[in-house]
């Protein structure tokens, strides 16, 4: 391989931070000011936190505060976890609770002061916010779906958290900086001599993201993983996994090397080799990534790079063994999982669409009160779904009524009050908190779908399953370059739009027309949405229609 270069600054940070220790517990004791430095934010990041500053307030005193993320494999959240994260936004964040579209929970307005009450409030509650960020493996996620007859829902779920303890940071230092001097820690304090037997002194070079899907319900979008395990299901059984590698969103317009790419089946693995393989894989992207340039440090460009043949080589060679190619079985359909199911044991689960995943009470819409309502009541547990919905799960039957006016009663529509395309949108936060955004998303989400509902209303096209996924910059966090509509910020109040992927995230979408403001976004679409109506074929989506005629013919 070439010489890439000398290490970044990062990787020499993280080299000589002890295992992820650096300043921060000097830097969280210094009350004096509201920020960390430079090198402890960075450090932090794999802590669960990132540092940031309200954009609305940017030109006058610049306002502080931090973003909390909990790390929850699966989406798996119980009642009692899902109300004491309620009650930290209340008394730590600014009001509001985010569900992310990695199936976690994520926290905003924390100040410096309350970051390790924040934390370790987290922790108490069998929860954990090591490794939500950073250059680590990061929340593990798996389709939610609470299915109690096929054992196949179960197995991925039971994967899920293997996945995340297996590739946990062993450092003692989140021990030590957040929990020590607190009250007793729901974490194992290991007194063995500290090592990093996966990621090593400088853990990965950059993220590393894996998912668990089913071929027919891809609804936590595998392709775009670095590292995902398409089930292989016979007699309801899972058999094996394809093991996919080198998915990834992110990407830098004006660094043409860079690119969103979808993951490629590599090995076809048993179950019982899901965690040698998987850590084979780690370890290869931790060895050859490219640790000189952060743009270009994602396992994408390495494969990209060497090619598949040469990284299934060295994963063998890391793994000891030789691995068969991957099995004949592709992704075919995706589920949101809203509304009303049967659990197959008798009970019910019912999945409640969050606009943009933020939960919050404003005006009629009340959601912190209603989901206080349910889960105080009825205490069920709960899902976290990767298009940032909420499932409430074992329901009883005779309970639907009650639950269903209690939605009612706190303004939340049901899904047969939401349209797919709303169902199916999601949104990055983008401002005022995130430093990267580069112009609106979640804010404005909730107008451009209305003004896009409305234009396919003309063209009767209501019913239809059109997936739209914004975000404000082009980093990619919601996931826009493979449903059938992509909103990625560009400028201030304008987005590239990206056309031709489709719901199920089989397929990139291409780049349709760049700098487009958000007030002409209807204008563009509704020509697109009038000629997907006349010139569909028999059960073609939007986004394979406008894939096979292409962008010249769409034009």
């Amino acid at each position: 391989m070439a010489d890439k270069g000398n290490p970044s600054k990062i990787e020499e940070l993280k080299r000589s931070s002890n295992l992820l220790r650096g300043t921060i517990a000097e830097d969280l004791a210094d009350t004096s000011v509201p920020t960390v430095t430079e090198d402890s934010a960075n450090l932090l990041k794999t802590h669960g936190t990132y540092q940031q500053d309200d954009r609305d307030h940017r030109g006058d005193a610049k306002v502080y505060s931090f973003m909390v993320r909990s790390r929850v494999p699966g989406g798996k959240v119980t009642a009692a976890q899902f109300l004491a994260e309620l009650d930290i936004c209340d008394k730590f964040g600014n009001g509001t609770l985010r569900i992310t579209d990695r199936q976690g929970f994520q926290l905003h307005g924390v100040v410096k002061t309350n970051l390790k009450e924040t934390i370790r409030g987290i922790n108490a509650i069998k929860l954990s916010t090591l490794a939500a960020c950073g250059d680590v493996c990061r929340n593990v996620m798996a389709c939610p779906a609470p299915i109690k007859n096929k054992s196949a829902f179960a197995e991925m779920q039971d994967l899920a958290d293997r996945l995340a303890h297996h590739f946990r940071p062993r450092t003692n230092a989140y021990y030590e900086i957040w929990l020590k001097d607190g009250e007793e820690s729901t974490l194992v304090h290991s007194q063995e001599p500290e090592n990093e037997p996966i990621y090593g002194a400088t853990y990965l070079p950059r993220k590393f993201k894996i998912g668990v899907a089913l071929p027919e319900d891809n609804c936590i979008d595998i392709y775009t993983q670095d590292m995902g395990y398409l089930a292989v299901v016979e007699n309801d059984k899972i058999v094996g996994y394809n093991l996919l590698v080198g998915g990834g969103m992110g990407m830098t317009p004006a660094k043409k090397t860079t690119f969103p790419a979808l993951a490629k089946p590599m090995a076809f693995i048993t179950p019982d080799q899901v965690l040698t393989v998987g850590e084979a894989v780690v370890k290869v992207q931790r060895d050859f990534g490219n640790r000189a340039d952060r743009k270009q440090a994602r396992l994408k460009y390495l494969i990209h790079e060497q090619g598949l043949p040469w990284f299934k080589a060295k994963v063998e060679e890391y793994y000891g063994a030789p691995l068969p190619g991957p099995r004949d079985v592709e992704v075919t359909d995706v589920d949101d999982h809203i509304g009303w199911h049967e659990q197959g044991d008798g009970k019910l689960f019912l999945g409640i669409n969050i606009e943009n995943g933020r939960l919050k009470d404003e005006g009629p819409l009340q959601l912190k009160k209603m989901f206080r309502v349910l889960l105080g009541k009825y205490g069920m547990d709960t899902r976290l779904t990767a298009l940032q919905g909420v499932i409430l799960c074992d329901i009883d039957p005779k309970d639907r009524a009650d639950i269903d006016s209690i939605l009612t009663a706190h303004g939340c529509k049901r899904a047969e009050e939401l349209t797919l395309a709303r169902r199916y949108s999601i949104s990055c936060p983008a401002y005022p908190t995130c430093g990267l955004a580069v112009t609106e998303s979640e804010r404005v989400m909730p107008d451009v779908m209305d003004a896009l509902e409305a234009e396919m209303a003309k063209h009767g096209l209501l019913s239809e399953r059109i997936a739209i996924h914004m975000t404000g910059c082009p980093n990619g966090c919601a996931r826009p370059y493979t449903p059938d509509i992509g909103l990625v910020g560009k400028a201030r109040g304008k987005y590239t739009l990206y056309l031709g992927g489709n719901a199920q995230g089989t397929r990139l979408a291409f780049l349709y027309e760049d700098m487009v403001a958000q007030e002409e976004l209807p204008a563009k679409l509704s020509p697109i949405f009038a000629k997907f109506k006349v010139g569909r074929k028999a059960g073609e989506s939007f986004g394979d229609f406008c894939h096979r005629v292409g962008k010249e013919g769409l034009i």
